[in-house]
């Protein structure tokens, strides 16, 4: 039988930090193919349990509910322990290796195997998936996303 993650375990935490008129909303979806109007087509769902290689995009919406622009609000996802990034992100994404103390644009990332040599990173290292928004107006609103896959 294969092991079944429940989806509170794939909800990450999430940091804004800047403006605290800004409000994050995030969502699990699982992402399978199905049929509309008679043609396949990716189809995503809200899950209730997982299992091991099924596809997820996780989906972070932000809103400004302030009065003034909020600057540079930085918006992080640590990824859940069950989840690989499956190397599909928002533009504007850095990436950690480490557990979130240092970011990096993807091809610049290296990690150390276990014999002591550095090697560049791969989709599996990263553990958390970070974006620094410029500028939200008051009232604007967006939506930050990646991909995992369940381990």
């Amino acid at each position: 039988m294969k092991p079944t993650l429940p989806l509170l375990v794939l909800l990450p935490a999430l940091v804004a930090a800047a403006a605290p008129s800004v409000l994050l909303d995030s969502v699990v979806l699982s992402e399978q193919l199905g049929v509309v109007n008679g043609k396949p087509q990716t189809v995503l769902t809200t899950p209730g349990t997982v299992l091991p290689g099924d596809k997820l995009v996780f989906r972070t919406r932000y809103r400004n509910e302030g009065k003034a622009p909020a600057t540079k609000v930085v918006v992080s996802n640590p990824l859940p322990a069950g989840v690989a990034f499956a190397g599909q992100a928002s533009p504007g994404s850095d990436f950690s290796v480490d557990g979130g103390r240092t970011f990096g644009a993807f091809g610049a990332l290296k990690v150390r195997d276990v014999l002591g040599a550095t090697r560049a990173a791969t989709v599996a290292d990263v553990t958390t998936i970070r974006w620094t928004v410029a500028t939200i107006a008051p009232g604007a609103s967006g939506t930050l996303s990646y991909r995992g896959i369940v381990r």
